[in-house]
């Protein structure tokens, strides 16, 4: 109930924010960023200055119907710049959160990792990149770095937003660690990485703010036919203007169109509607990356993601749930799957590792075997080594190990006993399948094989062949060997494997596909990754990973989380799917406002086009003040849509530009002729006009 207050209070803090920001953004300078805007920035001044005339007797028309054209057209800016507004004050709200985060501490700088005593207090505003700094259990990490002595449990919630700690430690990939975190056990000795103000907070405050925000190659593209399309209706409306006068004086009767109509006519033909969405849309976009914990470094590189047809995925943690677990007992020698299940549970009861867990809990769940008590009898744990690769357990004068094949078969050997062909066979079949044969024999008699095999994790197959539909290729990377890594490929369901993975593989497969034309992502954590994230076209690194894999990336995952990449994605091709439905929407419009305007506009000097009126608006004016309230509301209507972003769909290219003229082409259609009539017979209705 508190949290929802809270909420509640937040929102309406944005909203009276972005209200606020709404009237700042009037500045000129701040119109000019957005051409289309502009030009209905300036229709409002120049109906504004001629509303002043008509009060000193100056009429282009009535004083009171100009004055509502130029209200209508303050408002329709106004609308813009809240959209606008809106979309950046989440990011505003979440950038205040991380400033929270930001605060000078004291740090405790030491010479080198070996002078841990000689600790000297300073400000961590004045640590410089290559300073070393002692940080122990509650306190802050006081600048971005790597740590390269000790490892300790951190508290990155400031950041992720996710209260369970990580560890971080020297000489792994999960030696990154970020400013404004919290130590919550041990120490570490951590080295500066970033100057002051330039760290990743700094970093990620100014990206959700949207003052790094620069816009994309789509957007400009976008843009510039847009104000292509303004051009054509100035010169069209101005064309206008001129034939009626000259029709106008030919009849012998007063020009019926006015420069306030012609001004609002403009607004309502030009592309207003996607002008004033079109930077809400991409704001938008970044901030539902930002909700998934991701940081992109640019606009572009979510545009990118949109325009993915490639993915690279690591197996482990991504595909595969990330260790490999029992599934099967084998028992050889007409030894009873009881017998050969009891061993292997109790060669695993200190074997901590999780694949040692999923041998205790499945002789449990197939055979109802309980774990013992370490105490119950006299065990004697032999603990596996890189040197013999077998470990197991001596109990009542008895030896029970398991382990891989060539060690167990040179153990069982040794001793005088037999490693049969049957065992062997398993083994061989297990491999071919992709798994993983631990070998466990009792008293040097093999008993049987513990078949050990990568778990796909629910769901991704499903995942792939969605992607399939859409037209993107996923592509496994993985150290196993070739006949593993194609086991597990079927089975996942991807369509291509990199198998024995190296950094100068992963290059040269990326570089490969780029050359015929794709565009791939992948992700990455280590300093190994660092190349090929460089020339991936969406490179997404770990936020533990090494410092080198997050300044080789253009995104940066908070929550370490492999199959991230997938959701980066879907928000990038819905950013996309976004701006596509809005500007057919946009484009429809206008078409239709032409259609329901102009006939009811001229037909006083052609009476012939009243049987294009259609829609029997009440007057000229009315039909103008009916278009350009609709044109206004439409925006404030469609904010939702922009900041939410239309309903992703795993389709094709080709469907979707289907569904989108469908949808929003013959919606963008209809909604003018049944809007605009709807507010003529309401200014009607209340002698308006």
């Amino acid at each position: 109930m508190n949290h929802k207050s809270k909420s509640g209070f937040a929102d309406r803090k944005m909203l009276l924010r972005a209200i606020k920001d709404s009237f700042l953004k009037l500045s000129p300078k701040v119109q000019a960023q957005n051409p289309v805007m502009l030009l209905v920035y300036i229709s409002a001044i120049l109906t504004t200055l001629l509303w002043v005339t008509a009060l000193f007797g100056l009429k282009d028309v009535s004083a009171g119907y100009t004055l509502a054209i130029a209200i209508i057209l303050w408002a329709t800016c106004l609308f813009a710049n809240f959209a606008e507004a809106i979309a950046e004050g989440r990011g505003k709200a979440q950038a205040d959160s991380l400033r929270a985060a930001k605060r000078d501490v004291e740090a405790h700088k030491i010479p080198a990792a070996s002078c841990r005593e000689d600790v000297t207090a300073v400000s961590s505003a004045s640590l410089k990149k290559g300073d070393l700094v002692l940080v122990k259990a509650g306190e802050q990490i006081p600048a971005d770095g790597e740590v390269i002595e000790g490892a300790a449990s951190v508290d990155e919630s400031a950041i992720t937003g996710e209260s369970a700690p990580v560890i971080r430690e020297s000489g792994g990939d999960r030696s990154a660690v970020t400013g404004g975190t919290t130590v919550i056990s041990d120490w570490i000795v951590v080295q500066v990485t970033s100057e002051a103000g330039e760290s990743f907070l700094d970093k990620m405050i100014a990206m959700v703010e949207g003052a790094s925000r620069k816009k994309t190659p789509n957007e400009i593209a976008l843009q510039i036919f847009l104000i292509a399309l303004s051009i054509i209706f100035i010169l069209v409306t101005m064309s206008l203007y001129t034939y009626s006068a000259f029709s106008a004086k030919l009849a012998g009767i007063e020009n019926p169109t006015s420069v306030t109509t012609l001004v609002a006519l403009l607004v309502c033909l030009a592309p207003t509607t996607i002008g004033a969405l079109l930077s809400a849309i991409g704001i938008a976009g970044m901030s539902r990356l930002n909700r998934a914990n991701v940081l992109a470094m640019s606009g572009r590189a979510i545009e990118a993601a949109g325009d993915v047809d490639t993915l690279m995925l690591d197996k482990t943690g991504t595909i595969t749930l990330g260790n490999r677990q029992a599934c099967e007992f084998i028992p050889v020698n007409s030894v009873t799957p009881e017998e050969l299940a009891d061993a292997a549970q109790l060669s695993s009861l200190a074997d901590e590792t999780p694949e040692g867990r999923s041998v205790v809990v499945l002789a449990k769940e197939q055979f109802n075997i309980r774990g013992r008590s370490l105490s119950d009898k006299e065990m004697v744990f032999i603990p596996f080594t890189a040197k013999t690769r077998m470990s197991g357990v001596d109990y009542d004068g008895s030896e029970i190990r398991k382990g891989a094949a060539e060690a167990m078969q040179e153990y069982v050997t040794h001793a005088g006993g037999v490693y049969s062909s049957e065992c062997d066979e398993i083994v061989r079949r297990i491999s071919n399948q992709g798994g993983t044969p631990l070998v466990v024999a009792k008293d040097h008699r093999i008993l049987g094989v513990i078949h050990l095999k990568d778990i796909i994790k629910d769901g991704v197959r499903e995942k792939f062949s969605d992607l399939r539909k859409m037209g993107i290729k996923t592509i496994m990377i993985t150290g196993d060997n070739p006949l593993t890594a194609a086991a597990i490929a079927a089975e996942a369901g991807v369509d291509d494997f990199l198998a024995e993975a190296t950094p100068e593989g992963k290059l040269e497969m990326i570089r490969s596909l780029q050359k015929k034309g794709h565009m791939v992502a992948m992700t990455g954590d280590g300093t190994n990754d660092a190349p090929a994230l460089a020339q991936a076209d969406v490179a997404v690194a770990m936020n533990s990973g090494t410092q080198a894999a997050k300044e080789a990336g253009n995104m940066v995952d908070l929550d370490s989380s492999p199959t991230k990449l997938i959701d980066i994605v879907r928000i990038g091709k819905q950013l996309l799917m976004t701006r596509g439905s809005l500007t057919t929407f946009s484009i429809a419009n206008d078409v239709a406002k032409y259609f329901a305007i102009i006939p009811a506009l001229f037909m006083g000097l052609y009476p012939g086009l009243s049987a294009l009126n259609i829609m029997h608006l009440a007057s000229p004016q009315s039909a103008v003040l009916s278009a350009i309230i609709y044109n206004a509301l439409i925006i404030i209507a469609l904010i939702p849509l922009a900041l939410k972003g239309v309903k992703y769909r795993e389709v094709s290219a080709g469907k979707l530009l289907s569904r989108n003229l469908l949808v929003y082409g013959l919606g963008g259609l209809a909604a003018p002729f049944l809007f605009i009539k709807l507010i003529d017979m309401l200014l009607a209705f209340l002698r308006l006009v």
